[in-house]
């Protein structure tokens, strides 16, 4: 930040209250609380709710770990817009506004702000993992420059889950168990993107991983804090291949006559021995900080 920046910040921020609509409950109801603080340059949302921790209510549930942007644990809604609260300035926001903070709709509520995301960690296990082939006669990988730059863009992804919260086939359907969600289809393009991946996912994103769901709303794009292309640089193009393999009636009569390319193993789902649990099969209430 600019001395110019900083010092209109100062002027803004310095020894002024901010009212904030905190939702206090769990998954049995709850309600919109309101708390004041004092703000300071630079302030986050994330310390605000920290200042209401310390001085108001201890007790208040949330989740977070770098405050960075790094680690996509302080995930919420503010405003209703889904947003990681350690980058959410509160001088974002006019003088006198107040800053309502809810969790993320589309998990179960543990407490407060903190939600039960194992659904996510549930649907990563579904994915078969990365299958490269045999190594070149000299022991080494070669891969061409321009498909590594192609797939790096997906693995800024810090697993904030703000995609699959603002995913209206999750958030308003209810489809969690049936669509894998952005986050889990850029990395299955990621995997078929990737040059030396030997694994065929392209039927279970079909039938099993939901991606006909997904009609392109480029929602989950304008939530992203890592400011990855989810829509545009990797469902469209995974749907466009599903599309081509399957659907394409052309391509099914040329493969029919000629054999086509060879073509990648075709994957199947892993079978889960241990399933992960999720927070109300757990005696344990809520991993607060």
């Amino acid at each position: 930040m600019s001395d110019s920046k900083l010092a209109l910040e100062t002027s803004e921020t310095s020894g002024k209250k901010a009212s904030l609509e905190v939702y206090r409950g769990d998954k049995d109801g709850g309600e919109l609380k309101k708390y004041d603080v004092d703000t300071y340059p630079g302030m986050v949302v994330l310390d605000a709710i920290h200042d209401i921790q310390a001085k108001q209510e201890p007790s208040l549930g949330v989740r977070w770990n770098c405050k960075a942007g790094r680690c996509g644990s302080c995930s919420a809604e503010i405003n209703g817009k889904p947003k990681l609260m350690c980058m959410t300035r509160m001088s974002a926001y006019p003088e006198g506004e107040t800053i309502t903070v809810t969790p993320m709709k589309s998990f179960p509520i543990i407490k407060d702000l903190v939600t039960d995301v194992s659904q996510n960690f549930r649907t990563a296990r579904k994915i078969p993992a990365f299958a490269p082939k045999p190594k070149d006669a000299d022991g080494s990988w070669r891969m061409q420059q321009e498909d590594i730059e192609r797939i790096q863009e997906f693995r800024k992804c810090i697993e904030c889950f703000l995609c699959q919260d603002t995913c209206h086939v999750i958030r308003d359907h209810d489809k969690g168990a049936e669509f894998a969600g952005p986050r889990f289809l850029i990395a299955l393009a990621g995997l078929d993107m990737h040059p030396l991946d030997t694994l065929d996912r392209r039927e279970l994103m079909k039938d099993e991983l939901g991606i006909g769901y997904c009609n392109i709303t480029r929602c989950c794009t304008e939530v992203c804090p890592e400011h990855i292309n989810i829509t545009d640089n990797g469902i469209i193009p995974m749907k466009e291949r599903v599309a081509d393999d399957y659907f394409d009636p052309l391509r099914w009569a040329i493969r029919k006559v000629t054999g086509g390319p060879e073509k990648k193993t075709r994957a199947h789902l892993p079978v889960l021995k241990e399933p992960i649990p999720s927070a109300s099969d757990s005696d344990q209430k809520s991993p607060t900080k």
